[in-house]
């Protein structure tokens, strides 16, 4: 029925999805419901087992603290889980979907039934009071309205009902603090105290110990609400870290109050009535204010517990949604944050419980999946006992073995109908999430009210001042016509009844105005306050400068950029004239320009500023908004450019020569490359084959041999050819020939090879190479140069290869720069030979030669010197080698781009150096450094 879960990312399928709006301390108000509903539990357990109740309480809220802190490690761990402590289950029991879904809905549930009994607590209360008054109680009208109450005003959203609830909250909690702390003081200390501890314990039993322990969990086990709220809190650490408060508040309420109605509220006649209760228990210490305080503390107790539970359930369904566990219509939420589908479900769900209308039975169905929700969350933790968010999970394991027990015997104390109710109302809003999935109707499906929320049109009201004051004027007349009424009664009766009904009239009339509000202006009020905050953020994270000034131009309010343009801090801006800066501006921003270029002059440099001005009028005064852009290189920038076409136009032709130069080397290259691959292939055939050959031709010549051994006397015709040919001279000829072959087959491979290495078209990318080898590869080619010829010599190569590593490089690029250099090298010594420089000395001077040396120096950089012997390169002509175009070669010998080209190769893309040394009738060298490491650039 329930399909496996995911875990989607939070508002992964909702629209829009959750938004972290709500503050800490709003989020901590829910955290106080539970202990604040101990007000309407303690009677009930008191009645019936008088000072043994203090055993029930003790454990429960130990077990209660520590799930506190088991909930909080798993809030940090699902910071993005909504819902808390049953979609924290679900996770721990992902294995068991089915299991999971139950453990959630049943929690649900329970806080479903919360509400219920709010509302029948609450009518039961007015009903009381009405009657001492004389006036009939509407009873079906207070149930509809104390159950529509909160739903109307969580329909309007999630900020309104957690402000609400906070404001009502801290003097409740507070009240239910002193209650706690003055009684146990006053049982301590006063004259009139009956004595802290009781003269006698009465014996209790296993079977009752379970009962109400069962019955008590409703509270304790409740403390950790606020882990519901992580997911929309805007400090989601903030809001879990008052988990631990609200377990060390749950001592000196649960015990400290149980305590003092123990002691003080000993009347039999006075039962489970939770208002006599405590009236009576806070009498002593409290006087004549008992009883009002007691009424507000109730009244609190269940609108906030209300309040909760709207706030609270819907969450949960949103969450069991989005982890694929429920309908995904469960998912959907407002902008304004808004979760109907799940609301709606708990309206229903909340009516089913109230046309049940026992607050004994709704309370005992409500805990049966209530409690089987720990245990099943208690069994989770003992299965994932190995994982870090997991505290205490033998401890976890022994609560779950006594819940087990408890449950059985408890809950069959409690009656075996209402547990097994409790056990198949889950599985019944499971059944009814099944319908909700296969059933074909518009609003069970997310896309209706995604289609709603999006073309349901806002409403703005651009007048909203009236509005307000009519809504202001219903509100104060109804409140004059209600007082009115009561006060002619209250004049008849009592004062102690009015001053109760005054109470529950004064909290219900709050929670309505709230609604109402909620509903009218505060949609605008909200609308204000966003349009405030975006317009502060714009503000402060702007990084123009923003300056508010007065009609005199007073800097009123600066942002914090400012302090980069004026370089002092914004604050110390405000009361100065905005002229004192810009000394362009006149006194008098009415005559400035709106938008005009300014100059400010700091630290010794200047700044060039765009103004932006505009006016914004008030009622009472008039004011100006400044904006300052800094324009200063863009300024820069135009005067570079207006200055920079001629170096441009040169850079360009130099760009289009370099271009044309690589894609000559690029097409040579591929040219090289492509006459490598064309040669090797017959080479390879050839070469594959004199083995063969070489083989055959032994055979063939042993078959001779064999004829002459055998048939020494050959016929006339036979001798006749053997002498013709030289058979003797071709056996001993014959292998050295095919010797020579194989030779030369191998000469021309090494020289293919050559080929294909100089040419590495496919190596474009950085790589760590053998430096050695590219420069071997080059010489290789350029041997038919170095060879002596008719009119030049020979010229030797000598080697002072250095001990080198691989170095990363661009081989490719870098083989032609030995290519240049060398072959400029070849040529500067066969000027020197066609100048007779080496026939006119030739005792004095050595051979022509080239010296290539190579070393890694202390710098870790490799460095390579090609050196001839020639006649060298003037001084004047140094200072020009680089540069584009320049050659000192005949026309059509030269262009001008190897040694530029070589440069640009060295110094940009290998970050090194190309230095040319050289003494005019000793020589030229080359020195190449790169580094021997180096990121591609």
């Amino acid at each position: 029925m329930m399909s496996h879960p995911a875990h989607p990312t939070l508002g992964q399928s909702s629209y829009p999805g959750l938004t972290r709006s709500l503050s800490a301390v709003e989020s901590w108000g829910f955290g106080l419901t539970a202990h604040i509903s101990w007000t309407a539990l303690v009677p009930a357990i008191h009645a019936a087992l008088g000072p043994q109740a203090i055993f029930v309480w003790i454990p429960a809220v130990i077990f209660g603290m520590l799930l506190n802190y088991q909930v909080k490690r798993l809030g940090m761990h699902f910071i993005n889980v909504a819902g808390g402590t049953p979609n924290y289950a679900t996770k721990l029991l992902q294995k068991y979907p089915g299991i999971a879904c139950y453990a959630a809905i049943g929690y649900l549930l329970n806080w479903v039934s919360y509400l219920s009994v709010n509302t029948i607590v609450l009518k039961d209360l007015i009903k009381v009071n009405l009657e001492a008054l004389g006036i009939a109680c509407p009873e079906i009208l207070l149930d509809i309205g104390f159950t529509l109450l909160p739903f109307i005003v969580a329909f309007s959203g999630t900020r309104a009902l957690s402000i609400l609830h906070l404001f009502f909250v801290i003097p409740a909690f507070g009240l239910l603090i002193t209650f706690c702390v003055q009684g146990l003081g006053w049982l301590a200390f006063s004259g009139d105290s009956p004595g802290f501890f009781p003269s006698n314990w009465s014996s209790l039993g296993f079977v009752d110990w379970a009962k109400w322990f069962f019955f008590v969990t409703y509270a304790t086990y409740s403390c950790e609400t606020a882990s519901s709220f992580v997911a929309d809190s805007r400090q989601p650490t903030q809001t879990l870290r008052f988990l631990d408060v609200a377990a060390w508040m749950m001592p000196p309420i649960f015990l400290g109050g149980s305590w003092v109605m123990m002691r003080l509220a000993t009347d039999p006649s006075l039962k489970d009535n939770a208002f006599m209760n405590l009236v009576a228990a806070s009498q002593p210490f409290w006087g004549k204010s008992a009883a009002i305080s007691v009424s507000f503390l109730l009244v609190a107790a269940c609108l906030l517990g209300s309040a909760t539970v709207v706030s609270n359930c819907p969450r949960i369904l949103y969450q069991l949604a989005l982890d694929k566990h429920i309908s995904p219509v469960f998912s959907v939420v407002s902008r304004r944050g808004v979760f109907a589908p799940a609301l709606t479900l708990t309206l229903v769900l909340c009516l089913i419980y109230l046309i049940w209308g026992d607050v004994a039975r709704i309370v005992a169905v409500g805990n049966v999946g209530w409690f089987v929700s720990f245990m099943l969350l208690h069994l989770g933790l003992w299965l994932r006992r190995d994982r870090s968010e997991v505290l205490f999970p033998r401890i976890s394991l022994a609560i779950l073995l006594l819940e087990v027990v408890v449950l059985v015997v408890g809950g069959l104390a409690w009656g075996w109908l209402n547990l097994l109710i409790g056990l198949l109302f889950p599985i019944g809003v499971m059944g009814i999430d099944a319908v909700i999935r296969r059933v074909k109707f518009p609003p069970f499906h997310p896309s209706w009210w995604r289609q709603r929320y999006r073309t349901r049109s806002q409403v703005i009201i651009k007048d909203s001042v009236v509005l307000q004051v009519s809504i202001l004027i219903f509100l104060l007349c109804s409140a004059v016509a209600v007082g009115w009424l009561f006060g002619v009664k209250l004049n008849k009766t009592a004062s102690e009844a009015g001053e109760n009904i005054f109470v529950v009239l004064l909290m219900t009339v709050a929670f309505v105005g709230v609604a109402i509000a909620c509903w009218t202006s505060l949609p605008q009020v909200v609308a204000i306050a966003e349009a405030r905050e975006s317009a502060e953020h714009l503000f402060t994270v702007a990084q123009d400068g923003i300056l508010v000034v007065d009609d005199r131009g007073i800097i009123q309010q600066a942002n914090p950029a400012t302090e980069s343009f004026f370089g002092v801090n914004p604050s110390e801006l405000e009361g100065n004239h905005l002229n004192k800066w810009l000394t362009a501006l006149v006194y008098y921003p009415d005559e400035w320009t709106k938008r005009s270029e300014q100059t400010l002059l700091r630290n010794g440099k200047n700044k060039i500023l765009e103004v932006s001005i505009s006016d914004r009028p008030h009622q009472d005064f008039q004011e100006y908004v400044v904006i300052l852009h800094d324009i200063t290189q863009r300024k820069q920038a135009e005067q570079i450019l207006r200055y920079s076409e001629a170096q441009l136009r040169q850079e360009a032709k130099q760009l289009a020569s370099q271009l044309i130069h690589s894609e000559k080397m690029s097409s040579l290259g591929q040219l090289v490359a492509g006459v490598a691959h064309e040669i090797n292939n017959p080479v390879n055939f050839i070469y594959g084959n004199i083995t063969h050959a070489n083989q055959y031709i032994e055979d063939l010549l042993k078959i001779v041999q064999l004829y002459q051994q055998n048939y020494p006397n050959p016929v006339k015709e036979i001798k006749k050819e053997t002498e013709a040919i030289d058979l003797d001279f071709v056996i001993a000829d014959l292998p050295n020939l095919l010797t020579s072959m194989t030779v030369g087959a191998e000469r021309i491979t090494e020289i293919v090879l050559s080929l294909r290495n100089f040419s590495r078209l496919d190596e474009t990318e950085m790589k760590a190479v053998n430096i050695h080898e590219g420069i071997d590869n080059t010489l290789l080619i350029l041997e038919h140069r170095l060879k002596a010829k008719s009119n030049s010599l020979t010229i030797d190569i000598i080697k002072e290869y250095g001990d080198l590593p691989l170095v990363k490089c661009y081989a490719g690029q870098l083989n032609q720069v030995f290519m240049n250099l060398l072959a400029n090298a070849i040529d500067a010594l066969e000027e020197a030979v066609d100048n007779g420089e080496w026939e006119v000395k030739k005792a004095a001077r050595s051979t022509p030669q080239i010296k290539i040396h190579t070393q890694l120096n202390s710098e870790n950089q490799v460095v390579i010197s090609i050196a001839d012997n020639g006649i060298g390169i003037p001084e004047n002509v140094q200072k020009h080698l680089f540069e584009p175009f320049f050659t000192t070669k005949p026309v059509g010998k030269g262009t001008g781009l190897g040694l530029s080209i070589s440069y640009q190769i060295v110094t940009q893309k290998h970050l090194g150096e190309l230095k040319c040394i050289s003494t005019q009738g000793q020589g030229t060298e080359f020195v190449v450094v790169i580094p021997l490491n180096q990121e591609a650039i």
